[in-house]
Parts: structure tokens; C-alpha cells; sequence
């Protein structure tokens, strides 16, 4: 039984598992203050909650280091899979916390509660994501820890962190509508190489994926409508301002539209950021 912190408020929750550095506690923390906010025994806010942490609680390991200095290696070998296992369970991880953290920075925005109601769920299974690989890395006599990582993808919460506009924009609209692109691909691969257990958690992470993207793309437009803006000119706009990396095809078109993000919001800005 993993013993949690009391829980206050959503916005206590939140910023209580952001802060965990016990990987354990922090999954778990943020389950289960989505299953309270769920069942409405939570307020949104309390005089008690803690400071939101300029950085996420993260354990002694993994080293993190600049992405450039990431090594490859080829799926047909298991070191390369675990490898591949590895970064994903990384991503997964700044998931929870990039969730947790759209909850608990902006809980004074003038949103409805549906809002809070579609992070806590999209928290909750970043949670499960990252114990499924977990679980699958120690499967495989590995663990989360073992290999260096980057830290590319918490700076793109640092770098929105005034804007829920720009946050919104950047997160589940690149970072997590990114995952439509590339995750076939490595599940086809991982099937081929016979690692059916594997391409199988990766088919659970795609599908709820779609989910999380669209809900970002709901929010989005409703804020865009709101300050009556064009949602594919704001967001254009907002990538060029906020965002760092190049947007790379090919795109899944027919999974980002399923969840609301047509190729008019970013199909003119592959040319512009790769100039």
C-alpha cells in the first residue's frame, strides 16, 4: 500500500504530485486526486495548498541530458527496445506532470469545471501509461533510471506557464498530437521484432492519446472563441512565438482530426519552422 500525503483541494492534489519525488507516490497521487475531484468530494481550492514547484519532484536517476546527446539504437535488439522503452516512460512521466500542471496553475482562469473535470482524466492515464512501461522495463530486467533522458519537454511548461492560451497550443496540441504521428510506426516495428507485449501497451497509449489531444483542442477553440479569435491563425501564431523545435511530417491527419486538430492549424507552419 503506498502511503499518500492528505490531499486538501484539487489544486493541493495536483501540486502535491507534481512535487513527489517518490515515482510511486506521485502516480498514485495523482490518481487518486482525480478519483476524488470525480466524485466531487474536492474543492477546486484550499488557503492550505502548497507553492507550486519550479521543477517536478523526479528521483536521483535518470541523468538528464541535452536530446542531441541522446543515443539511438536499432529496435531489432532488446537494449534498443528498452531504450525506446526508456524514453517513452520519460515522456510519460512529464505527461502526468504537464497534466497536474495545466490543474494547478490555472485554477483561477474562468473555465468551467469540465475543464478540470478532462485534465484529472488525461492526468490519470498519463499515471497509467507510465506504470504500464515501467512494469514492461522491469519485464525486461530494466527500470525507469537506467538510461539518461532529456528534459526538453518540461521547458515547454516553464516557457507557457503565464499563457493557458499558449499552454494549451504547445502541450497536448504539439508534444501529445506528436505521439499520433510516430506511435503506428513503433508499434509495427515492435510487432515485427515479435515484442507483441510491448506493441500492445503502445496501442493502449494511442488510443487514450487521441483523447488527450482533444481534449486540449476542445479547450483551445473554446478559449479562441471566447476572445472571438481565429483558433488556426491563434495557434499558428502562438507556436511561432512559443515553441522552439521544427514541426516534422509526416502527420497522422486522420488521427489529429479525429481529434479536432485539422491540418489548417499546422500543415503551413512545417515550412516556416524548418526554414
Amino acid at each position: 500500500m503506498i502511503e499518500i500525503p492528505h490531499i486538501e483541494s484539487l489544486r493541493g492534489g495536483a501540486t502535491a504530485a507534481i512535487s513527489a519525488a517518490d515515482l510511486d507516490v506521485k502516480t498514485e497521487l495523482a490518481q487518486e486526486t482525480a478519483r476524488r475531484w470525480f466524485a466531487r468530494t474536492l474543492s477546486m481550492r484550499s488557503p492550505l495548498d502548497p507553492a507550486l514547484p519550479a521543477r517536478p519532484g523526479r528521483p536521483e536517476k535518470p541523468a538528464l541530458i541535452p536530446p542531441k546527446h541522446m543515443e539511438k539504437r536499432s529496435l531489432h535488439t532488446e537494449k534498443g527496445r528498452i531504450a525506446l522503452l526508456h524514453a517513452l516512460a520519460h515522456i510519460e512521466l512529464n505527461a502526468v506532470d504537464l497534466a497536474l500542471d495545466i490543474v494547478a496553475r490555472f485554477t483561477t482562469e474562468r473555465v468551467p469545471h469540465s475543464f478540470f473535470d478532462g485534465w484529472m482524466q488525461v492526468a490519470f492515464e498519463e499515471a497509467k501509461h507510465f506504470r504500464l512501461i515501467r512494469d514492461r522495463l522491469r519485464a525486461l530486467g530494466a527500470d525507469y533510471g537506467d538510461l539518461p533522458a532529456h528534459d526538453g519537454l518540461w521547458q515547454a511548461a516553464h516557457d507557457t506557464r503565464n499563457d493557458l492560451t499558449a499552454r494549451l497550443a504547445v502541450v497536448p496540441l504539439i508534444l501529445e498530437a506528436r505521439g499520433l504521428d510516430v506511435t503506428p510506426p513503433l508499434q509495427a516495428k515492435m510487432r515485427e521484432t515479435g515484442d507483441h507485449a510491448s506493441a500492445d501497451i503502445l496501442d493502449i497509449i494511442y488510443n487514450d492519446e487521441k483523447g488527450h489531444v482533444a481534449v486540449g483542442a476542445k479547450w483551445f477553440r473554446f478559449l479562441c472563441a471566447r476572445e472571438k479569435k481565429d483558433p488556426s491563425a491563434t495557434f499558428r501564431e502562438l507556436v511561432r512565438t512559443n515553441f522552439r523545435g521544427p514541426l516534422k511530417p509526416p502527420f497522422n491527419d486522420v488521427a489529429r482530426a479525429e481529434a479536432g486538430l485539422t491540418p489548417s492549424f499546422y500543415r503551413s507552419l512545417v515550412s516556416v519552422s524548418q526554414s
